[in-house]
């Protein structure tokens, strides 16, 4: 059975990534185990919907549960993901401000037609 190439193995990695819940939650766990109904509380979606997607987390090894008494806790399965998620807020405010640096120009840009226009 052959292997599939290396950046289809990232691309499937990226897309199981590329949920807004999934991300919520692996943000709140990198700071440690956090249980299922404090996740529900910060994230704010049915038990359902949370559930299903701890579930593909889990199946796919990013995060790992474990039952004390009644209360399920979820914590990130290796530091490594704490780290991917830190580099992605760097990429993105980079990517932010550079946006912001456009959206003045052209703010700046539209304002003597708009002082224009209030005359």
């Amino acid at each position: 059975m052959t292997q599939p190439p290396l950046y289809q193995v990232k691309a499937e990695f990226f897309r199981l990534l590329g949920h807004p819940v999934r991300i919520r939650v692996l943000e709140l766990l990198q700071d440690g185990p956090v249980p299922v109904r404090d996740l529900l509380a910060d994230i704010g979606v049915e038990p359902s919907s949370l559930s299903q997607q701890l579930a593909v987390m889990r199946r796919s090894g990013l995060v790992t549960s474990t039952r004390r008494g009644t209360t399920v806790l979820y914590a990130l399965d290796s530091s490594d993901v704490a780290d991917l998620l830190r580099v992605a807020r760097r990429i993105l405010t980079t990517m932010l401000a550079d946006r912001q640096g456009v959206l003045e120009q052209l703010r700046e840009a539209d304002a003597p037609a708009v002082a224009q226009r209030r005359t």
